[in-house]
């Protein structure tokens, strides 16, 4: 069973930071993609970042590069989104996913198979 579960979401003011987690278990792939991706209200789902498992490539999204960094510990299969220099603009559900497929220049949505629950940021200004 696939499995895959996003925690480290919270209440922060503009300028902070957190670090998100996804643990991922059940995987059918021996090589990945595990994205992360938000959704603000009343707006469609957002690929921000992700990364490969064969070589820990990583793509971003523009409106996160430079703040946002992503990163991966194969043996305790988890991913890691830190959000550094944080907005009120930044506020959604943040999801991960995984897909077979890495792709550039940011993830999209569509080829995500299996996804995780999602966690709330919530930036203060």
């Amino acid at each position: 069973e696939v499995q895959l579960q996003a925690s480290g979401g919270g209440l922060v003011q503009a300028g902070g930071s957190l670090r998100l987690s996804c643990a991922a278990s059940g995987l059918p792939w021996d090589d990945y993609a595990i994205g992360w991706f938000r959704q603000a209200p009343g707006k469609g789902r957002e690929g921000i970042s992700s990364i490969s498992s064969s070589d820990g490539s990583t793509v971003y999204a523009d409106s996160v590069k430079g703040r946002f960094t992503i990163s991966s510990d194969n043996a305790k299969n988890k991913v890691y989104l830190q959000l550094n220099s944080l907005k009120p603009e930044d506020t959604a559900v943040y999801y991960c996913a995984a897909s077979r497929w890495y792709i550039k220049p940011e993830p999209k949505p569509i080829i995500y198979e299996f996804w995780g629950q999602g966690t709330q940021v919530t930036v203060s200004s």
